[in-house]
């Protein structure tokens, strides 16, 4: 891995752009760092550790743990507690504690997101959906089954609901290209969600969508998105390839008293 002093990578002093033009120092070094990775890094190699980078580009220890959060958050890299960060390899998916949609986690990893729509229709909250939603039963909702696609290869059978009151409009419009931005555009953005991850097998269905044998083990993740109101705007089902998705997460040992 070859060493670049400080100030020749865009992020030293010597590389700043003017005054009105500066970039901030953690965007720059995010970029750097991508370049890094795309001029030959491996899947699961190490990048340099927080003090070789401070020292290499001549910024603080925010400024690295800024660029390396946003490129968590994208899925180009991960960390290990204790070990270090590594390159993701770009066959995985790897979801974070961070609430993104399946159009983000695909397009962060450099790939086209598409749908399919099985179903889109009115229909009434069961039990579970009015549990999870804050409904009574029998209050119309929007169901939409979309089979969620990367560069058009099969990902994720994915089942949302939604309060009809909070997206009116929406099977008028059709199938958005991404419900998140669908739902921000109408002031509605999910900003928190409660998730629940299970692993289970694919039926004879879900199967043929995926492009799976049957019984094809599987990572079932239940959600319900609230808005910045506090309103529950949706729940969903969704079933996730096992061999393409992964959920990575930081976590730590709280010392005994």
């Amino acid at each position: 891995m070859t060493t670049k002093p400080a100030g020749t990578s865009g992020v030293g002093p010597s590389a700043a752009p003017s005054a009105g033009e500066r970039e901030p120092k953690h965007a720059a070094l995010r970029a750097e760092l991508l370049a890094l990775i795309d001029d030959g890094m491996r899947p699961h190699q190490p990048l340099p550790s927080e003090r070789e980078l401070m020292q290499r580009y001549g910024v603080s220890r925010m400024t690295v743990r800024r660029a390396m959060e946003r490129l968590c958050t994208e899925g180009r890299v991960y960390r290990v507690q204790g070990a270090g960060t590594f390159v993701a390899d770009p066959s995985t998916i790897s979801k974070s504690l961070h609430l993104t949609s399946f159009s983000e986690d695909i397009r962060g990893r450099r790939m086209i997101p598409g749908s399919r729509l099985l179903v889109m229709e009115r229909t009434e909250a069961d039990l579970a959906c009015a549990r999870d939603l804050f409904l009574t039963p029998g209050t119309p909702v929007v169901h939409l089954e979309r089979l969620r696609l990367a560069d058009d290869e099969p990902m994720c059978l994915e089942n949302s609901w939604l309060p009809e009151d909070v997206v009116h409009g929406l099977l008028d419009e059709g199938e958005p290209p991404s419900l998140y931005a669908w739902l921000d555009r109408v002031g509605a953005a999910p900003v928190h969600a409660d998730q629940t991850i299970r692993a289970t097998v694919v039926d004879t269905r879900q199967a043929q969508l995926l492009g799976v044998p049957a019984h094809f083990p599987a990572l079932q993740v239940e959600r319900v998105a609230r808005d910045v109101k506090g309103r529950a705007v949706e729940r969903a089902v969704s079933l996730y390839r096992s061999d393409r998705y992964d959920y990575r997460l930081s976590i730590s040992r709280e010392p005994r008293p």
